[in-house]
């Protein structure tokens, strides 16, 4: 049974660590939604699956966000406990460290767990089913932001499009104008003008270039103020649209979990490692939050919360030197990782000790005179 300091910490906490996600997660997505508007922009998707695009990178970045939240969190929210003297007379009324320790343990447990989740499998997935949304709409003109009945500016063709109509799925074109202008070597500049009776999509095996195949047309190049124009009758006639752009330049990032701990490959071991790292790094910023929460009434408001933001940028920063060592074959395991973890553990809990244990050694002075 949970007593009621144990609610009342558990309660608290849970409020100011989800304030910080929160917090988090709009600056997540707002650096995410830059990203995705550049990609619509380059024609590499089309805005209808934008926002599916951009909650799924939001979700993804829930890894590296969560052990963030949880330390500023409970750094927050017992720093605040600190100031306004709440831990001075609970500490006075007879609590201990354990009375701290177990809330923390037990919505840490929870964190931990949520971590382990997203870096093991919903982030995974989350970067999959991007990548697939995107592959989807790629295989439709409508990604370029053709639509029938107007002319559209050709991506990355500095021209227009007209198609009269288009099939459901955006792969067939009815009748198609395209003009385009370039720059001739030594002369005047071309236009170059192409009809169509008939147009279709298709992409490389590979699927990143995309072109329009024209069908049964006309192709008239000509001179911008010359009269040495020319004309061409085709049955096919190919054009380029914009290149398609990976959601992630990344290949090991959306492989599942377990394809990665079953791979011998260098990259995907280091994304194994940062995968299985997350939860552990959050566990040890709990312990970690705990003494350095601890603060009088006098001290700066957000000193302890720089000194916090700096610590949490050296861990995270070896954590990532780590990785790149694994990724580049110099590293065949994670005990590097793992003893970095057990050093900041030990620091934090030699710093637990530092603030209660003397106080549990200290001996009672005895007056003369007086019953011991």
């Amino acid at each position: 049974m949970l007593s009621i300091l144990d609610r009342y910490f558990l309660r608290e906490l849970a409020q100011t660590v989800t304030a910080t996600v929160v917090v988090l997660l709009v600056v997540v997505a707002g650096s995410a939604f830059a990203k995705v508007l550049e990609q619509v922009a380059n024609g590499s998707f089309p805005a209808s699956v934008m926002f599916q695009v951009l909650g799924l990178r939001t979700l993804d970045g829930l890894t590296n966000m969560l052990p963030l939240a949880s330390f500023v969190g409970v750094l927050l929210g017992l720093g605040r406990m600190y100031r306004e003297s709440e831990m001075h007379v609970l500490s006075s009324s007879g609590m201990g460290p354990r009375g701290l320790l177990r809330p923390v343990l037990l919505l840490g447990a929870l964190l931990v767990a949520l971590t382990a989740l997203v870096s093991l499998w919903l982030g995974p997935w989350a970067v999959r089913t991007s990548d697939a949304l995107v592959a989807e709409a790629n295989r439709s003109v409508i990604a370029a932001g053709l639509d029938a009945g107007r002319f559209t500016e050709l991506p990355g063709k500095g021209g227009i499009i007209f198609v009269d109509s288009l099939s459901r799925d955006g792969s067939k074109l009815g009748r198609t104008f395209v003009a385009t202008q370039s720059e001739g070597k030594n002369g005047p500049p071309h236009l170059k003008v192409v009809s169509a009776t008939s147009g279709e999509l298709y992409q490389e095996s590979n699927g990143e270039g995309r072109f329009i195949a024209f069908k049964d047309g006309w192709q008239y190049d000509i001179p911008l103020g010359a009269n040495n124009w020319r004309q061409m009758q085709y049955r096919r006639n190919d054009t380029s649209l914009s290149s398609v752009q990976a959601d992630d330049d990344d290949p090991a990032h959306s492989k599942s979990s377990w394809a990665l701990f079953r791979s011998d490959d260098p990259t995907d071991r280091a994304e194994f490692a940062w995968r299985a790292n997350a939860p552990p790094l959050t566990f040890v910023l709990l312990l970690l939050a705990l003494p350095l929460s601890r603060q009088s009434p006098r001290e700066p408001k957000y000193g302890r919360l720089l000194l916090a933001v700096v610590t949490f940028y050296l861990y995270y920063t070896l954590l990532a030197l780590g990785r790149a060592q694994i990724g580049k074959g110099h590293w065949h395991g994670e005990a590097p990782l793992w003893a970095l973890h057990a050093l900041v553990l030990a620091l934090a809990l030699w710093m637990l000790w530092k603030q209660y244990a003397p106080r549990k050694l200290r001996k009672r002075r005895v007056l003369p005179g007086l019953p011991a």
